[in-house]
């Protein structure tokens, strides 16, 4: 991005020539739904200790098979 910048506003800046003085970033954030990201994250979640569930089990069969 630039700009035009008049030389009554540089002389206002103390004739300080830096970029950042006379334009401002661009701001590039990508804009965040919370609740939404939340509501994956629980899903997420849930899916995690579903499949936890499910290699505890089988742990528990190997064990038991083990002892057989």
């Amino acid at each position: 991005m630039s700009r035009l910048v008049p030389n009554g506003e540089i002389a206002g800046n103390e004739y300080n020539l830096s970029v950042s003085s006379y334009v401002e970033k661009e701001d590039t954030r990508e804009a965040v739904d919370i609740r939404k990201l939340n509501a994956e994250i629980a899903q997420i979640v849930a899916r995690e200790n579903e499949l936890r569930g499910e290699i505890d089990k089988i742990i528990a069969e190997i064990e038991g098979q083990g002892n057989s």
